[in-house]
């Protein structure tokens, strides 16, 4: 490595494999290729071993602790009480960051604003620049005290505010400094890319995701219990880890507050309950989506969170139109009737005349495909958003 690296500390909250550490990753492949060195203070967990893989450095901790403010998961009733988990894992936090006091970085990289608190104390620690990723949607900057307040917290200590793409920044303050740098997909030149549909299996539609309600996959499996009462020639494919498996004393607990629902037990409860045992397959947690994507021919994304993920944008790579909850999306989150279509909410009806009508229309649904294929090549290459991220680490270097 030339003496001209740039070293970067990360923050990453979550131990679970998820979006987030996808990305990281991601894009840590193409910044190391730059010349970052990348050290990543992250729960233990299973990300640790996919960090390393990726070459960066990783410390372990017990947790880092968090503050929710996000649009749809910030402290409200109940949901208070998690909090005194994060206050919990303060301590811990604190001392992680302590014992890298003397080690030479140039950056810290915050992986989700959520623990924007923990990068002040770090940056404070270190005495480098910081840079603020927002991975999630925010309450409206006038939406109270908390939400000032964050916003008062970057405009102040962030030295660069990075939100994921225009749907994010549409949420943040914007007197901020912001830098849109959409995260990306690093794909080969001879990708198996979905073409004609084969007809001798059904159109397969694919779910990607944790397992949680918020990403409405009670709603898509209603969904195919209409399809087959129209019987319409579907299949569906679901990839995603559990959220929460918990047993005993604690999860009555988080149950009763509505925290820690199986959700897989739930669905495939649904699935016996409704017949749809030909119809919707449980493919559980799948390390690499590379391996699922040449399979289907349809990405269902039926979040209540009126924004397009990262499966969206994936699965136009391989030239695989979506269907989407979000109402009024930026160019960069889906196009409506050219890359995909649009429902204005996680309706089962609404997402089973989408589907119904994308898998009973070959034309549309290759024409589709075919068109986000380019749209993803435009907005998410992750060499070019690469290059994007290591410009604003080169710009804030030059500052300090």
């Amino acid at each position: 490595m030339s003496e001209s690296s740039i070293r970067v500390l990360y923050l990453h909250p979550a131990a679970a494999f998820g979006g987030a550490s996808k990305s990281l990753i991601e894009l840590f492949s193409c910044l190391h290729v730059l010349g970052v060195r990348g050290t990543v203070l992250t729960p233990d967990g299973p990300v640790c071993g996919a960090f390393a893989k990726a070459g960066m450095d990783v410390r372990k901790v017990k947790g880092l602790s968090q503050f929710d403010n996000t649009r749809f998961s910030h402290y409200r009733r109940l949901r208070w009480i998690i909090l005194l988990r994060e206050i919990f894992l303060l301590p811990f936090s604190v001392a992680a960051i302590w014992r890298l006091r003397h080690e030479k970085f140039d950056l810290l990289h915050v992986n989700e604003v959520t623990l924007l608190p923990l990068g002040i104390v770090a940056k404070w620690f270190l005495r480098v620049p910081m840079l603020v990723h927002v991975r999630s949607l925010q309450r409206a900057p006038d939406s109270g005290f908390r939400t000032r307040l964050v916003n008062a917290w970057m405009r102040r200590y962030a030295d660069a505010v990075v939100p994921i793409d225009h749907t994010v920044a549409a949420t943040l303050a914007a007197d901020l400094p912001l830098s849109i740098v959409h995260n990306g997909l690093g794909i080969e030149n001879d990708i198996e890319v979905s073409s004609s549909h084969n007809a001798v299996r059904p159109v397969r539609v694919g779910f990607l995701g944790v397992l949680i309600p918020l990403k409405g996959i009670y709603e898509l499996i209603e969904a195919m219990r209409i399809l087959k009462a129209r019987n319409v020639n579907i299949e569906c494919l679901i990839a995603g880890e559990n959220a929460r498996k918990l047993n005993g004393l604690k999860a009555w607990t988080l149950r009763k507050l509505g925290f820690a629902d199986d959700v897989r037990a739930n669905v495939e409860r649904m699935i016996g309950d409704y017949g749809l045992q030909s119809q919707v397959r449980m493919l559980g947690f799948l390390g690499d989506v590379r391996s699922l994507y040449p399979q289907l021919d349809i990405l269902c994304f039926p979040s209540h969170l009126d924004a397009a993920g990262r499966p969206v944008f994936e699965a136009a790579f391989y030239s695989i139109p979506s269907v989407v909850a979000v109402v009024n999306p930026f160019p960069d989150a889906l196009m409506h009737e050219v890359t995909g279509l649009a429902i204005a909410r996680p309706d089962p009806e609404l997402l089973a005349d989408a589907l119904q009508r994308l898998a009973e229309d070959d034309a549309l649904r290759l024409t589709l495909g075919s068109q986000a294929r380019q749209w993803a090549e435009g907005y998410f290459a992750i060499k070019t958003n690469a290059a994007l991220m290591h410009s604003v680490y080169l710009r804030l270097l030059s500052k300090s």
